[in-house]
């Protein structure tokens, strides 16, 4: 079944988009290149359950206020797929203001206070670290170690408790059972939802319908071969979804067309593993050597965050299935090469 995108007309900011029966669309602005969120609105019988909250910003908050004002009913919980900002910004401005219950994983809930507190191998000093090792110049590293995470600014507040969801768990909301389905590579345990009843997938940045969500390694886990586990997350998701289910993803449009995207989207990363491959065949290269390989283009500072997690993961998949091998150089910079036979 190819994507199919039945609801091309985006909701205006305050404004709410009826999708299936009780599931509404909502959209918010994000400050960054990808310019969107998309937030979602369940009923709850004279309440609402809100899934995700959008970036902590002032233009964020207007609308929200906006949209609070014109529901008839309170947040009766609020449930976050995973730690980014852009989808649990908000969680403590909406706990305070509504007296609502956060829901989440304790992989989600643990790293984002790992990651605002900057302990745990989270945080600045060990990206730069980690980034060093894998051959990134000093101008860069520089930067990095001066603009520091940016998570604490990007979330004034983290929730100090909630309610831990775990895989294969159902919520009833509104007479409707939601199963709860965990995806790992994007970030630790992230949660999408799942209504057989009405169809409905919401996949959070596990599936999104025009790009790649972000697969990075970290550096409290080196070895991680996330690339890996959010392969395998994709393949348990289109085995079970039927070809029909409507998937909500936090970025871009609705779609139908679970196993379409699927393909296409281990497609993508076989073809980028295969190029990485080949461009270690004459000589070791570093994770930053590789990145014009791996994006074949220009990357600002911000980028260039995300781009080396990437690299670093798809490098991994490749040495952990034998089919690049890694050594390190006098200078303490990891390379990888293709092993010679």
């Amino acid at each position: 079944m190819a994507l199919h995108f039945p609801f091309p007309d985006v909701p205006a900011a305050g404004e709410k988009i009826e999708l299936a029966p009780g599931v509404f669309w909502l959209r918010m602005p994000l400050p960054f290149q990808l310019d969107h969120i998309n937030l979602w609105l369940l009923r709850d019988g004279c309440g609402w359950v809100l899934v995700d909250t959008g970036f902590a910003n002032d233009a964020v908050r207007v609308i929200w206020d906006e949209v609070l004002a014109q529901l008839d009913g309170p947040l009766t919980r609020i449930i976050v797929t995973h730690f980014h900002p852009d989808h649990l910004g908000l969680a403590t401005w909406l706990m305070e203001k509504n007296g609502a219950p956060l829901s989440m994983t304790s992989g989600e809930f643990l790293t984002a206070h790992a990651v605002w507190n900057e302990v745990g191998g989270h945080g600045a000093a060990f990206m730069v670290k980690q980034f060093r090792q894998h051959g990134l110049g000093n101008e860069l590293l520089e930067k990095f170690a001066r603009r520091g995470s940016g998570y604490r600014l990007a979330i004034p507040a983290l929730p100090n408790h909630y309610t831990r969801l775990m895989a294969g768990d159902r919520l009833t909301i509104d007479g409707r059972h939601w199963q709860i389905i965990i995806g790992h590579g994007h970030s630790p345990e992230h949660m999408a939802l799942y209504c057989a009843e009405l169809g409905v997938l919401i996949s959070g940045d596990m599936l999104l319908p025009k790009i790649s969500t972000n697969i990075s390694v970290f550096a409290a886990t080196p070895e991680a071969n996330a690339l890996a586990w959010f392969l395998d997350s994709l393949t348990v998701m289109a085995t079970e979804m039927p070809p029909d289910t409507l998937v909500l993803p936090s970025h871009g449009l609705p779609f139908t067309g679970v196993q379409s995207r699927v393909e296409a989207l281990q497609a993508h990363h076989q073809e980028r593993l295969q190029a990485l491959e080949t461009s270690c065949q004459n000589a070791p290269e570093s994770a930053a050597g590789l990145l014009d390989v791996l994006f074949g283009r220009v990357l600002d500072t911000h980028q260039t965050m995300f781009a080396m997690g990437e690299a670093i993961a798809h490098l991994n998949y490749l040495e952990q299935a034998g089919r690049l091998s890694r050594s390190m150089d006098a200078d303490g910079v990891i390379r990888y090469m293709r092993p010679q036979h």
